[in-house]
């Protein structure tokens, strides 16, 4: 009973869009051959963690990375380990208002979450502002050894030019790369309700 409580609190925390609470594998259509790896991940989540594997996310928009997460996201938190689903935007508005000695304290916040999952990387305002944040924040969860999934629209070679050459690096070079292709999953909806 007590831990069924630790897990809707840990939810209600960790998912802060209602409409992730869907993002399940029960949803999942067996479409994407990527979600494999969803599973995979979920099932050697001890491993994951121990060796600190981060998933960089990459690809169009609406092929499915945001679902991938949050099915990710949900059967962690189903496991009781503290997640958090958020995007990038949402940090970088928290992050605008602080003063800078809280701004610290706001990213070391982020180590309480097993895996930390940002969304929507790349769809932000390109500021010098905007680089230090990411690098902050993912050189933050590097050393303290927490894992990380980024979802971007943003190809390899966009990230290089968008954000520093310390934030691709790392990206880059300390994630695994997973490319999403196929058909805006969104738009295919659309277009089938407007019949």
């Amino acid at each position: 009973q007590r831990r069924m409580e630790r897990i809707k609190r840990r939810k209600a925390q960790g998912l802060q869009d209602r409409y992730l609470y869907d993002y399940t594998f029960a949803n999942d259509n067996g479409k994407n051959p990527l979600m494999d790896k969803a599973r995979a991940y979920v099932e050697n989540w001890k491993e994951a963690y121990k060796n600190n594997t981060g998933l960089l996310l990459f690809g169009d928009v609406g092929t499915g990375k945001s679902f991938f997460a949050g099915c990710i996201a949900n059967a962690l938190l189903d496991r009781d380990v503290p997640v958090l689903m958020t995007n990038f935007p949402t940090i970088l508005n928290r992050l605008t208002g602080m003063f800078s000695e809280d701004r610290a304290d706001f990213i070391a916040s982020f180590d309480e979450y097993d895996l930390l999952i940002i969304d929507d990387m790349g769809t932000e305002m390109g500021t010098a502002f905007t680089v230090s944040a990411l690098y902050n924040l993912i050189n933050n969860r590097l050393m303290a050894h927490r894992p990380m999934i980024v979802n971007t629209n943003l190809l390899p070679d966009e990230l290089k030019k968008r954000y520093s050459p310390a934030v691709a690096s790392r990206l880059l070079g300390e994630f695994k790369q997973l490319r999403f292709f196929g058909d805006d999953i969104r738009m295919l909806k659309s277009r089938m309700q407007n019949r």
